[in-house]
């Protein structure tokens, strides 16, 4: 599932909701963060390595919980890959605000309605506005490849969860993370695929 969020963030037209849900699986494989964690984030937690490097890693720190338990986390080339592209998407949605670009990391991808108030795009995002974006996803998904692997599940926190339980030494969030253990080797090569399909479509833009 991560490879073909990442993937699809990183082709031409690639629409904004696509790269955030992208950025939002590749955090929660890396740290192991809910919603909750992932929405206090801004983009001054985030290290994505030296400038001008083509790939990576990088590193972000998280508060987690309701303790707002604060831990430094490493994050693995693919995940600085579509980080790097989300923040030039993030920089586009915000580009017709008045005033500065929120701090958050992530912001809203359409012009909503709140109580009969238009609210623009480019501010923070609910964690309402995850959830159903997470089931956008989903239903697109299952109907695509429904016949062939087995469906997603309606809720993210499933896929959280299976991604913790399946983390490699160091626990969820450690110096590997989860869903990476031995897998580091062909995270790298997924960078690479991700910076060839991002080359390939250079140009393409990002579909409003």
């Amino acid at each position: 599932m991560w490879r073909t969020l990442a993937t699809e963030a990183m082709t031409g037209g690639a629409k904004p909701e696509t790269v955030r849900l992208a950025v939002v699986a590749g955090l929660t494989r890396a740290t192991g963060a809910r919603y909750s964690d992932l929405l206090r984030c801004t983009v001054d937690a985030i290290d994505l390595g030296p400038a001008g490097a083509r790939a990576g890693e990088g590193g972000v720190l998280l508060t987690h919980g309701k303790h707002r338990v604060a831990r430094e986390h490493v994050l693995s080339a693919s995940v600085v890959v579509v980080l790097r592209r989300w923040m030039d998407v993030r920089q586009e949605l915000a580009a017709d605000l008045e005033g500065s670009v929120p701090r958050a990391l992530l912001l809203t991808v359409h012009h909503t309605h709140d109580n009969g108030v238009t609210v623009s795009s480019g501010l923070p995002i609910t964690k309402q506005g995850l959830v159903l974006s997470w089931r956008r996803f989903v239903h697109r998904t299952n109907a695509r490849y429904g016949a062939v692997r087995e469906p997603l599940p309606t809720r993210f926190e499933q896929v959280r969860r299976a991604w913790v339980e399946a983390s490699g030494e160091g626990g969820p969030g450690g110096s590997v993370g989860p869903g990476l253990g031995a897998d580091a080797g062909r995270d790298a090569l997924l960078a690479a695929e991700l910076l060839e399909e991002g080359d390939v479509e250079a140009g393409g833009g990002v579909e409003a």
